[in-house]
């Protein structure tokens, strides 16, 4: 039992003892009163609480800076979620933020089209690998052809692949005429040119076996031919190779390059987000401002506690000299009395909602908190009302 407890009862016991001797003296001239019903834990255990909201907040700004607005009064109900005030850095961070979106709008559209040029890179090149084993085997057929002597059937074909072949060059030309003036580097205007490329030599190469068909083939004739078909092979080498550089998808340090812009301006464009974030004071419950220390105009700290906000819709008891010898005789779930000191005619109801691991010492005592949870309410409570806790069995 604390020393303030032991006081307390003596005086209770001297002027229970002096009530009693007054009213023996005066039972003839004062009359009866009636007093009221008084609350008995029939544990014994009686502490003294405090009256807390069930749910509270302090709220501070995570940066400094002016007050511009300020939404709310003291008193007031906000909701969770609610903008209570707003400091005068947010112009600026809204920029910042604009900004942020507008890096990561770019850096996505740049790796998009990093990995799209690599998909046509990637279909141009087997293209080209295709051509080249095609040139190859026109040379090697046009070579074979001289050696072996012209025959008129060889000639027909050959006269035919001609006519077909010029029609496929005018066709190519007026492809490419319909992307001629776009920028050297444009990926469409190069597949266009490597295709009228393309049918320009085999053209060339079907008027050439045909001309040689159809008249007796010389020593240079041969040596151009096999000149030819060299090139062609050396070609046919080279685009395997580029296919192979390219099939594998963008350059790794390009991509890299790509995916690391894309990051950081996502990480920049969060940080952006964050910093407006902090130019706003929100609540993060609903409750009662309880109270406001706040102008527009005001400098504030980060971290200073600049609001409370509580919802006084429910209340916790909790207590403030509840000691070790009494502790055994309280549990979880017990059922108490609690009667504020500054209203003596109420009495709420109460269970135990938890009790502290950690003690406190206080006036030589070793304590514990109890927490109680209220069954009832009443208008005339108050954030720090004292009262007393009767406990249960």
């Amino acid at each position: 039992m604390t020393v303030r407890k032991i006081i307390f009862y003596l005086i209770m016991l001297c002027s229970g003892l002096a009530l009693s001797a007054c009213r023996a003296s005066t039972a003839s001239t004062q009359p009866a009163v009636d007093l009221l019903p008084t609350v008995v834990s029939e544990t014994g255990v009686i502490v003294e609480g405090r009256l807390v909201p069930r749910q509270y907040v302090n709220l501070s700004f995570n940066m400094g800076g002016t007050v511009s607005e300020l939404l709310v009064e003291e008193g007031q109900l906000v909701e969770a979620g609610q903008v209570i005030a707003r400091l005068d850095q947010r112009p600026r961070l809204e920029a910042a933020v604009a900004s942020a979106e507008l890096e990561l709008v770019n850096a996505r559209q740049a790796l998009k089209t990093l990995k799209e040029n690599a998909e046509m890179n990637t279909a141009v090149a087997l293209q080209q690998v295709a051509r080249a084993r095609d040139a190859v085997r026109n040379a090697e057929r046009y070579l074979n052809n001289l050696k072996k002597g012209s025959r008129q059937t060889d000639i027909d074909s050959a006269r035919a692949d001609v006519v077909l072949l010029k029609d496929k060059l005018e066709q190519a030309r007026k492809d490419f005429a319909e992307h001629e003036r776009k920028p050297e580097d444009d990926v469409t205007r190069a597949a266009y040119l490597s295709r009228l490329a393309d049918a320009q030599e085999k053209y060339d190469l079907a008027v050439r076996l045909l001309n040689n068909l159809q008249g007796t083939p010389s020593e240079i004739d041969l040596a151009i031919a096999e000149a030819d078909l060299s090139l062609a092979q050396a070609r046919l080498a080279l685009a395997e190779r580029e296919y192979e550089d390219v099939r594998a998808g963008p350059d790794p340090d390009q991509l890299e390059a790509a995916e690391a812009r894309f990051s950081a301006a996502e990480a920049a464009l969060a940080a952006a987000k964050a910093a407006l974030a902090d130019a706003e004071l929100v609540s993060p419950i609903s409750g009662t401002v309880a109270k406001l220390e706040l102008k527009i105009g005001e400098q504030v700290l980060p971290g200073r506690v600049v609001m409370v906000v509580a919802d006084i819709s429910q209340w916790v008891v909790e207590t403030q000299d509840l000691s070790e010898m009494e502790l055994p005789k309280i549990q979880v779930g017990q059922n108490v009395a609690v009667i504020p000191d500054a209203l003596p005619e109420l009495t709420l109801e109460g269970v135990v909602e938890s009790i502290s691991q950690l003690y406190e010492e206080k006036f030589g005592d070793v304590t514990y908190t109890a927490r109680i949870q209220l069954r009832g309410n009443d208008p005339r409570l108050r954030w720090g009302m004292t009262v007393s806790v009767h406990f249960n069995p």
